[in-house]
């Protein structure tokens, strides 16, 4: 794969480049820019410029683009997918979900486009108010500094790309330094429908160096960041009167009651593909399950039988659910936190080995609850199980935690069911599913150290413009 970054609607040729490798196999990829600070300021400038074009825009205009974008995307479906496996060492399988997943959100943020709009508000609902007739609008906000990560190289630069066009925004991406080649390939295929030049920007490079260029830059308005809670708390005390969204990081929870006794062989499966889809390597992927003590050995049974039947190896082979971990950095980092809890008591009950580049899928049990793979995000193949006496002992180990995304609870209790919900610390969660649950029009955010403000389209979409209202006196 050649090398570029993309500005003003066209490929440029970069200062420097670094060499991106196959997770999997460690072959090289290709080279891809490592942007300059200047060349940053130059795609700030691009979008700064094309800004006007972008907000005057008819709103059906940025819905025909999308629409037009997702087409393309669906043409070379194959193609986009086999990018995503071959610079995120992504399922081929999990790759194809990604892109149809992110063809729905390019046509989510085209509805969405055409909804944009205000309320009256009665001002004579006020002493004075009478003769008065006020409403409100949104405008975009201008230029919007994106930084994605690698785990959902397409789909989650969709979810920053597809609003910020709809709301009339221009956009800047900084891809993560692994897998910059899905968000170029977006920039072309959006450039190609239609849309004006400079309105996308892709910067491949240094997160630390070129984020700076974000924060210090006044032309960048907003700036939404997907990665981790250092990177994000970093981003948001230096932020100063840009608007943020944060979408970090989690170690979701699950809790199975002992009324879904009779359907735990269909809850099993769909917990173990929660905990070890793409290698865990989600923001929700569920992380800890804690089951009630009267099923508890049934369920830890049936979840390291289902667990030792993934298959691991290529990529590319259909088959393939659990492959090679992003890097040698975080396969390291987990086996570190493996033996830490290992040293402390807790018991594997299957895997907790590398295999290549990857680890095998690991079950714990009896893992203190300040060790690192309990109250820390793994973002690994990792999952550990505890039994608990009932749904009140769940829910206060489940909100044990500085994170708060997703959770799941699995019951036929409707009682249960609304109470747990109301009592769980988090943005968002599923009745009878897995924590590792997303739909791309829903509202996605978190609390505590899992995020600031909401991602899903329409939100999203909210959240890059601002407000303002008009008030007419016709009794002047």
């Amino acid at each position: 794969m050649k090398s570029c970054l993309f500005i003003n609607g066209e490929e440029k040729v970069p200062t420097n480049t670094y060499v991106v490798y196959n997770p999997h196999t460690g072959e090289v990829i290709g080279e891809v820019a490592d942007s300059t600070e200047e060349e940053m300021r130059t795609a700030i400038e691009a979008a700064s410029q094309a800004f006007y074009n972008m907000k005057t825009l008819p709103s059906w205009k940025r819905a025909d683009i999308l629409y037009k974008a997702a087409s393309l995307l669906e043409q070379e479906k194959e193609e986009v997918a086999s990018i995503i496996t071959k610079e995120a060492s992504k399922p081929i399988s999990a790759a194809r979900v990604e892109v149809e997943r992110s063809i729905q959100t390019l046509q989510f943020s085209a509805e969405e486009a055409k909804r944009i709009g205000g309320e009256y508000i009665p001002l004579d609902a006020a002493k004075g108010g009478e003769g008065r007739d006020a409403y409100t609008i949104y405008e975009p906000l201008g230029v919007i500094g994106a930084i994605t990560p690698f785990n959902f190289p397409l789909n989650l630069t969709v979810h920053k790309v597809g609003p910020a066009i709809a709301a009339g925004n221009t956009i800047v991406v900084k891809p993560a330094e692994q897998t910059p080649y899905s968000s170029l390939k977006l920039a072309e295929i959006l450039t190609r429908a239609g849309l004006p030049k400079g309105a996308i920007n892709v910067v491949p490079g240094d997160g630390p160096r070129l984020g700076k260029v974000f924060l210090e830059d006044e032309r960048i308005k907003k700036i939404s960041f997907t990665g981790s809670p250092s990177v994000g708390k970093l981003i948001k005390s230096q932020a100063g009167l840009k608007k943020v969204t944060l979408e970090l990081g989690s170690n979701s929870a699950l809790y199975i009651d002992e009324s879904v006794k009779e359907q735990l062989s269909k809850i099993v499966p769909k917990a173990v593909i929660g905990a070890f889809s793409y290698n865990g390597q989600v923001c929700i992927s569920t992380q800890r399950i804690y089951v009630h003590q009267r099923i508890a050995q049934e369920f830890i049974d049936l979840f390291v039988k289902e667990t030792k039947n993934l298959s691991f190896g290529d990529p590319f082979d259909e088959k393939t659910v659990v492959t090679s971990l992003i890097n040698k950095k975080s396969q390291k980092r987990i086996m570190e936190w493996i033996d830490e809890a290992v040293n402390r008591g807790a018991k594997v009950l299957t895997g907790g080995v590398e295999i290549g580049n990857g680890i095998a899928p690991t079950v714990l049990t009896n893992v203190p609850a300040d060790c690192k793979v309990s109250c820390q995000e793994v973002f690994g193949p990792l999952v550990i199980i505890e039994e608990v006496e009932n749904e009140k002992d769940a829910l206060k180990k489940m909100n044990n935690s500085e994170f708060g995304l997703n959770a799941g609870v699995f019951t036929n209790r409707l009682n249960q069911a609304i109470e747990m919900a109301h009592g769980l610390e988090v943005g968002q969660v599923f009745i009878n599913d897995v924590p590792t649950t997303r739909f791309d029009h829903m509202p996605y955010g978190g609390v505590k150290s899992s995020g600031y403000g909401h991602e899903g389209v329409k939100y999203a979409i909210r959240e890059m413009m601002q407000m303002k209202m008009i008030s007419l006196n016709y009794k002047i």
